[in-house]
């Protein structure tokens, strides 16, 4: 796998959940700009440090979130 400084995060479109309150709390923004990956950021803190995840990884992780809340 790739570092994440091969990565060109500077033009991604970042995305919030559906599910953040529009009041600047605590949320995570991804991208769906790469196909193998799924970059995370604090949408806080924009510039800062980012995290990348497998896409198969984050996709078991959010159907597991899913599950939980339903």
């Amino acid at each position: 796998m790739r570092s994440i400084t091969e990565y060109n995060l500077s033009a991604a479109t970042w995305h919030k959940s559906s599910y953040s309150g529009g009041d600047g709390g605590n949320c995570l923004e991804v991208t769906h700009d790469f196909p193998t990956v799924a970059p995370v950021r604090d949408s806080k803190n924009p510039e800062g440090p980012k995290l990348v995840f497998r896409a198969t990884a984050w996709a078991a992780f959010v159907a597991n979130l899913k599950d939980e809340t339903a």
